[in-house]
């Protein structure tokens, strides 16, 4: 019984050991030894900006007048800004912007994201697709940035870099440091060949590549990247094109990753071929998307198995954990101002992701058009999720 329990529990420690530092240590080495690099020409191209909105008034005029500051030839880009269902002022601003500048106002009731990009698909005259939210501002060279990218025929989708602003308390830096982390990996898997998806708020698309989206789709800036890819096209990083945004509170950040983790697992029943090496990345797509799906059953397992071990390794590892998630519970109480909260907040923050990873297998039970919600940031600047 002990034996078998400590076999469990082993490989359950070794698999959350393996995705956290082990992977992104081969990767880091496979980077170093194996890059690929992208030939950048900046040659103007017609594009077509693609901005859903689901009631988006307290943000909609600022993206947009990002949008005419990006420094592109106006007379090559059409822009769209498609309400999905908007029930605040969101399509009476955008139309006061259309009666008077370059834009072009749609609306669908309310079919969710998938269902607003469609749209936007269809009257696209752009040869490239760029897609952004409505929260995040733009650096003025981003889009001429990415749409050099597309000088080097063997990339299909370039995708920008989101830079999370300082966050003003513990909790709001806990998830800056997630992101930084997650840049990180995906820089490195883009040298290689190709990163499994694009930041949603700033990528760009070959319009020739883009496919319509199936309905309830969670994660657009997963699907069209990965049609392109199984294409035989590179999904490429590019951090000179830069979007800003502010940190989120864990409870909206907890809410967002269910949404994209739910999005994984709808991106492996609609490519299947992720999981084989008929995927280029198939070592990157396991290590790297599904086994953050997996990591929280198999610190599920962990814990489960601690009690069948024997001591004193029993003792030690009940301790460890008991330790580890009563910081993570006692983090919310935990003054601002204490020294040990830059632990406690960077734990806490862990098993927040964790706990919406577990939930992400469940979540697809429910209508997955009610999970694009508005995220809500700890900041009085006016920001907000598209």
């Amino acid at each position: 019984m002990h034996r078998a329990a400590e076999a469990v529990f082993l490989l359950s420690v070794t698999f959350v050991a393996y995705t956290l530092a082990g992977y992104p240590i081969a990767l880091a080495l496979t980077a170093l030894l194996h890059s690929r690099p992208v030939v950048r020409r900046y040659e103007p191209k017609s594009v077509t900006i693609l901005l859903p909105v689901r009631n988006g008034e307290r943000w909609l005029r600022t993206k947009l007048e990002s949008l005419f500051a990006l420094r592109y030839p106006p007379e090559l880009v059409q822009i769209l800004v498609i309400s999905d269902g908007s029930t605040d002022s969101t399509d009476d601003l955008a139309r006061e912007y259309a009666a008077c500048r370059r834009i072009e106002f749609l609306r669908v009731e309310g079919g969710g994201k998938a269902v607003a990009l469609n749209a936007g698909l269809e009257r696209a005259e752009g040869e490239i697709l760029f897609l952004t939210d409505v929260r995040q501002q733009l650096d003025p060279d981003s889009l001429k940035n990415l749409v050099a990218c597309f000088a080097d025929p063997s990339v299909g989708v370039a995708s920008g870099e989101l830079v999370i602003r300082e966050g003003r308390t513990h909790e709001e830096a806990s998830v800056g440091l997630y992101w930084k982390y997650e840049k990180w990996l995906r820089k490195r898997e883009s040298r290689i060949h190709s990163v499994m998806g694009a930041t949603g708020c700033i990528y760009a698309i070959r319009r020739a590549l883009a496919t319509p989206l199936p309905p309830g789709t969670l994660v657009d800036d997963m699907f069209l990247p990965l049609a392109a890819f199984f294409k035989g096209y590179r999904v490429i990083l590019d951090d000179s094109a830069k979007a800003f945004d502010y940190p989120t509170a864990l409870d909206s950040e907890f809410r967002r990753k269910v949404r994209t983790q739910a999005g994984v697992y709808q991106i492996i029943g609609l490519f299947p071929r992720l999981l084989t090496p008929r995927n280029r990345m198939w070592l990157a797509f396991i290590s790297h998307k599904l086994g953050r799906l997996l990591m929280p059953f198999a610190l599920l397992l962990a814990a489960v198995t601690s009690f069948a071990l024997s001591q004193p390794w029993r003792t030690a590892a009940l301790a460890t954990q008991a330790v580890f998630y009563g910081v993570a519970v006692l983090d919310a109480w935990i003054p601002d101002r204490f020294m040990f909260k830059s632990v406690s907040a960077a734990i806490r923050g862990f098993a927040v992701l964790m706990a919406a990873a577990f939930c992400a297998a469940l979540i697809l039970l429910g209508p997955s058009d009610n999970l694009w919600k508005e995220t809500t940031v700890r900041s009085t600047h006016p920001t907000a999720d598209g």
